[in-house]
């Protein structure tokens, strides 16, 4: 329950996301929690996180124990790195192994989006890593936001960051899954 989109425009890169977290049938936006953030950044990369609210703490405690961040600069690296995630999600963070039968690989059970200065990135729960000439959305708001990034991309007065927020405010709007108020996070691209 959530919603996160990237946007690439004019050399700029964008992730923003909602901030609701949802127990059952209760809301908690980040009006009410202090930390409501879903998005995790680690030196010069942004990553968006839907799945399991606790998701961001264990990604950033992952992300300090790394000797050093390798260059995410295309798909295949990212790939390399999130094997080391799902090795560790399982042996250190206890990763439940309740797997679909038909899956061919084991879930991570999280799905991201990785703005940095090397572009638009999503990864899947199953490690498929996809790169992004315009924008992408995730979560149970993305195709409200993915429609709403549609509509609006080739406004040539339009920001990145103002496409990025028309995103998360549609989804927030339409998706009982998604909220105001969103955190947004501005990367130049090279």
């Amino acid at each position: 329950m959530t919603t996160i989109v990237a946007v690439k425009k004019n050399g700029i890169g964008v992730l923003a996301a909602d901030t609701l977290t949802i127990w059952g049938s209760t809301k908690e936006s980040a009006d009410h929690v202090v930390n409501a953030s879903k998005i995790v950044r680690a030196g010069e990369n942004v990553f968006g996180l839907a799945g399991s609210s606790a998701n961001p703490f264990v990604l950033r405690h992952w992300l300090k124990s790394i000797e050093k961040l390798p260059m995410l600069d295309n798909v295949d690296a990212i790939f390399d790195l999130w094997l080391d995630f799902h090795s560790s999600l399982k042996d250190r963070y206890f990763l439940r192994e309740f797997d679909e039968e038909r899956d061919p690989y084991e879930s991570s059970r999280l799905n991201l989006v990785l703005v940095n200065p090397f572009g638009v990135f999503a990864v899947t729960s199953l490690r498929a890593v996809s790169a992004y000439k315009k924008f992408t959305a995730l979560g149970s708001g993305c195709d409200y936001a993915l429609g709403a990034m549609q509509a609006v991309y080739d406004d040539p007065s339009l920001s990145a960051a103002e496409i990025a927020s028309i995103g998360i405010k549609v989804a927030a709007e339409f998706d009982d899954g998604s909220g105001l108020p969103m955190e947004l996070y501005e990367v130049p691209l090279k």
